[in-house]
């Protein structure tokens, strides 16, 4: 499937998208799948977890307000998922941050076969065991090379890895891909990452067969959502309704063929 395709397939798909997320954007995260056109469960009970992601068309899983209980929800979640075929997206907020963090994004990545790790640089960093100074759930800063940090993770765990922020990137270990576009309103409003993690979950569940090409376009596609959605907004306060306006306004032509993305051939 071209790339270009993939928004008006995900809107005929409608595709049912797991989340097991946080408590403080699981409304903007549902409300942001329904704009785009995906069809979100909020399902983190471990009595249907597994049930749940054996009916959905992916799975994503966010750290973002952990606690015991949820974590063996996602194991059991991802695990149902991966028995079904379905891809699993992994945002390790704030995974440097702490030891529980720490071992819970390492017991996740060993136990489940993640399709994607959608996280900014402090937490890519974390994972990769390279130097950075986060600060909490935000990136943080360091002088570490992150894409080859991306790279050596997406290698180490046969996964996906996408750093966000003012350009993106995404590695399968071998190909690199960075876009750019956006707008800096998009860091000033809770949960915008953990939308996108979301987004990336539903592309994915379209397009399982180029993985690297569904996410890509899914992060083109979410910074001209906020570029369209910073031409309407005074401020942060209305910029999250115009942005799920975006989400469901905009279409395949507004990525205008790929102007966003940049392929490098990062490995002999």
């Amino acid at each position: 499937m071209a790339p270009s395709s993939l928004l008006h397939e995900l809107r005929n798909q409608s595709p049912l998208i797991h989340c097991i997320t946080n408590i403080v954007v699981a409304n903007f995260q549902a409300n942001g799948l329904l704009a785009l056109g995906a069809s979100p469960i909020m399902a983190d009970s471990i009595e249907e977890a597994a049930e749940v992601s054996a009916l959905s068309s992916s799975t994503l899983l966010n750290i973002g307000t952990l606690n015991a209980n949820t974590v063996e929800s996602m194991i059991a979640a991802g695990g149902s998922a991966n028995t079904y075929g379905r891809p699993v997206v992994l945002d390790p907020v704030g995974a440097g941050a702490t030891a529980f963090r720490k071992r819970t994004v390492t017991r996740l990545l060993d136990e489940l076969d993640i399709a994607l790790i959608r996280g900014n640089a402090g937490e890519i960093a974390a994972i990769a065991g390279v130097e950075w100074t986060a600060k909490g759930v935000d990136a943080g800063n360091g002088s570490a090379n992150i894409a080859a940090a991306a790279m050596d993770v997406a290698n180490r765990h046969r996964c996906l890895v996408a750093i966000t922020g003012e350009t993106d990137i995404v590695t399968d270990g071998d190909k690199l891909i960075r876009v750019s576009g956006g707008h800096p309103i998009m860091t000033h409003i809770t949960g915008m990452g953990c939308l996108l993690s979301a987004v990336t979950a539903a592309f994915l569940a379209v397009n399982v067969h180029t993985p690297i090409d569904a996410v890509a376009y899914s992060l083109a596609f979410y910074k001209k959502a906020g570029e369209v959605a910073a031409e309407h907004a005074a401020g942060p306060g209305d910029f999250a309704v115009h942005f799920l306006n975006a989400l469901g306004g905009i279409d395949d032509e507004a990525i205008d063929g790929g102007q966003f993305f940049i392929e490098e051939g990062v490995k002999e």
